[in-house]
């Protein structure tokens, strides 16, 4: 819990610093912003998509090997969302 603390004071701190030359120019914050929330989003939905398969996979072992394969499939595309979400970061910044 302290490192997590330490951890928050810390990035307090740059933010302080990072923000007390700012110019004008918001876009590239705005556009972190917009990453971060989609990197959580994808997570999020990669936790949510991976947990299930393994619930459904202890409840009918039989159907395993379909499962992971749908399972893959599934974080696959969600983790598509978050590499356009990288890449529209860069075109934005």
């Amino acid at each position: 819990m302290d490192a997590v603390i330490a951890s928050l004071a810390m990035a307090g701190q740059v933010l302080a610093q990072e923000t007390s030359g700012l110019t004008g120019n918001i876009g590239t914050g705005l556009a972190a912003i917009g990453y971060g929330l989609g990197a959580i989003g994808s997570a999020i939905g990669v936790g949510m998509v991976a947990g299930n398969a393994v619930q459904a996979m202890a409840r009918q072992p039989e159907v395993a090997g379909l499962l992971r394969t749908n399972m893959f499939i599934g974080m696959a595309l969600a983790e598509a969302l978050a590499l356009i979400g990288f890449v529209v970061f860069f075109l934005a910044g």
